[in-house]
């Protein structure tokens, strides 16, 4: 009989991973009965897995199997976790993560599936031994998280890019700062476009056909770069074009081929100022000599000019 101060037996909470109690004989109530376990596995959205530390894959759930395209264990003969990983230097630090601490937890890489598609997981797992052999296994769980990287992707992407011409702007500037405090040697050319009499042009024929020619202004510059090196509108009608691995000879080049193209292929006249990386220079720092040889350029120009109406 149980003391008035005790709660009666039924409304006693059962421990979350103990055995099941002696009074219950139902199945599904308890993590420690092993059906639970079967029918979790197979229904979980998650990829469960069993390996060998060398990387044979020796049991998982569904959801692991749909992750890579296949349809059973059969389907993953002759290869290994190694063969699964897109870059298999990952797999090597999580091999070693594993050696060192036992687990580890949340571990992101990419993995290739039977069709050729990558995805995005976070791995979280841990070394288990059997008390009896001394063998080692790899338990663990993936989960797909593919859907999300694309989704920061493309917020990254409308964080980094300006909505109108789809140039970078300013913040992508903060990303490269961090590379310029990285590497103090690292060669970087600066080319400082500005559109020629743009307030005039918009005034004369209106926003829309301003904005038109922004971006057509974008695609020429876009087209006269490498694919990897940057345009990024800094605002207005102004542009700037980060050179990578670019010294002195080759950013004079580059603002040349733009010059002489603006002449035959140009949407409309624009000023260049350039600047090529000196030695520990910081991005601001070289933005500013390219901007400031930008308005050099404009003075000497705006001089001939006058120089020409006198003369008439």
């Amino acid at each position: 009989m149980s003391s008035a101060s005790e709660p009666p037996r039924s409304a006693r909470p059962a421990s979350p991973f103990g055995s099941v109690r002696a009074e219950s004989r139902s199945r599904y109530r308890s993590l420690a009965d092993p059906e639970s376990l079967r029918e979790f596995a197979k229904n979980l959205g998650e990829g469960i897995y069993i390996t060998t530390p060398e990387g044979q894959i020796l049991d998982a759930n569904p959801a692991f199997l749909e992750m890579f395209g296949v349809e059973s264990l059969e389907d993953f003969r002759g290869l290994n976790a190694f063969d699964l990983f897109v870059d298999p230097a990952q797999r090597e630090l999580e091999m070693k993560l594993l050696e060192r601490d036992g687990r580890v937890k949340e571990f992101e890489f990419q993995v290739k599936r039977r069709d050729g598609e990558t995805r995005w997981v976070l791995d979280t797992s841990y070394v288990l031994a059997d008390p009896e052999t001394g063998e080692r296994f790899c338990h663990g769980v993936l989960v797909d998280i593919t859907g999300r990287k694309r989704l920061e992707s493309e917020l990254i992407e409308m964080s980094t890019h300006d909505a109108l011409t789809g140039c970078l702007n300013r913040r992508y500037l903060e990303q490269l700062e961090f590379e310029f405090r990285l590497d103090a040697d690292r060669r970087f050319g600066c080319i400082y476009v500005d559109i020629d009499h743009f307030k005039q042009y918009n005034d004369q024929h209106g926003h829309q056909a301003g904005d038109r020619v922004l971006v057509r202004m974008a695609r020429f510059l876009m087209r006269h770069v490498r694919a990897e090196e940057a345009v990024i509108r800094m605002g207005g009608d102004e542009f700037v074009i980060i050179l990578i691995n670019a010294d002195e000879a080759r950013t004079r080049r580059v603002t040349e081929r733009l010059s002489s193209s603006a002449l035959r292929s140009a949407p409309v006249p624009f000023s260049l100022g350039w600047a090529a990386r000196a030695d520990g220079e910081s991005l601001p720092a070289l933005l500013d000599r390219a901007d400031r040889s930008l308005l050099n350029i404009r003075v000497e120009q705006r001089t001939d000019e006058n120089r020409s109406e006198d003369r008439e």
